[in-house]
């Protein structure tokens, strides 16, 4: 099976896997670092697969990542129960789909993408 995962570089490995797996609910699937700061990464949620790099030098910054999910009001409830910054709440776009984003602590856009819900919310 052939898929892509995109690499998120970030500044600090162990508050990177804080945000991810206990803001917003993914499982680490792998995991290489000596000090807990520094190293590499996998997170994953269902079908949704991240690697996290820190420090990523030469590969570019504030990265951004689009995750496409039947419920995008479902994400936005869970994670901010959760306790998650989230700047703005979900909404319906122009091009046919629902979606908010927020920032993750390196700076990084996880843009989230639902499908319209058959009735709109407020």
């Amino acid at each position: 099976m052939d898929k892509v995962v995109p690499i998120l570089p970030t500044n600090d490995l162990a508050a990177a896997k804080t945000f991810y797996v206990d803001g917003l609910g993914f499982q680490v699937t792998w995991e290489h670092t000596e000090d807990g700061h520094s190293g590499l990464m996998g997170v994953a949620r269902g079908a949704m697969e991240i690697t996290l790099d820190s420090p990523m030098d030469g590969h570019g910054r504030d990265a951004c990542v689009s995750l496409h999910v039947q419920d995008a009001d479902a994400y936005y409830n869970e994670w901010k129960s959760r306790g998650v910054t989230l700047p703005n709440a979900p909404k319906n776009e122009e091009w046919g789909a629902r979606t908010f984003g927020l920032l993750d602590p390196s700076g990084n856009t996880i843009f989230v993408i639902g499908t319209l819900p058959t009735s709109t919310p407020a």
